[in-house]
């Protein structure tokens, strides 16, 4: 009967490890593609992000280097350097090169709203929003005595050069 007794519990345990093991190989079968399935999805998400942030890094670095430039043309105008024959004409290269610079510090605001006070993290989201708004806003932003000082500065350069070339052909016309 003790043998019997020991038997029985023996085929027990080898049951109950059966059903385990059955169990554990069920699990297996079941959590394998499902985590397979998650870290491929992962996998591609943080892909297409670490790719988007590469790609904002990269156009951040050009505005950057952009508004150093900008910068450092500003910053390089020596207004006493002028004398009273050049001044019109520095005059006139200066204003060009201020509204140069102003020109791509509007567009690397409406390009990086961080620039307007907002957190970076709001500026991914916000950035594709941003674009026909904030033209709508650079636009707005500027009086008719802004725009026409810009449109002067932009234009009396090749004014000046229409000018010239003007002069140049009357002068040769003449000597026929």
């Amino acid at each position: 009967m003790a043998e019997l007794k020991r038997r029985q519990e023996a085929i027990e345990r080898e049951r109950v490890a059966l059903e385990e093991s059955r169990r554990r190989q069920a699990e297996f079968e079941t959590g394998r593609p499902e985590i397979t399935q998650q870290l491929v999805r992962g996998v591609e998400v943080l892909e297409q992000a670490e790719f988007k942030a590469r790609r904002e890094a990269e156009q951040m670095g050009k505005t950057l280097a952009g508004l150093r430039e900008a910068l450092s043309n500003v910053q390089g105008i020596r207004q006493e350097a002028w004398t009273p024959e050049t001044w019109q004409t520095e005059l006139t290269r200066a204003l060009t090169t201020i509204e140069n610079a102003r020109m791509e510090w509007s567009a690397a605001r409406l390009k990086w709203p961080v620039l307007n006070g907002e957190n970076l993290e709001a500026s991914g989201a916000h950035g594709a929003k941003e674009g026909t708004a904030g033209v709508t806003h650079l636009l707005g932003a500027r009086s008719l005595g802004e725009w026409f000082r810009v449109g002067l500065a932009l234009t009396w350069p090749l004014a000046l050069v229409a000018l010239l070339a003007l002069g140049m052909l009357t002068a040769v016309l003449l000597r026929r």
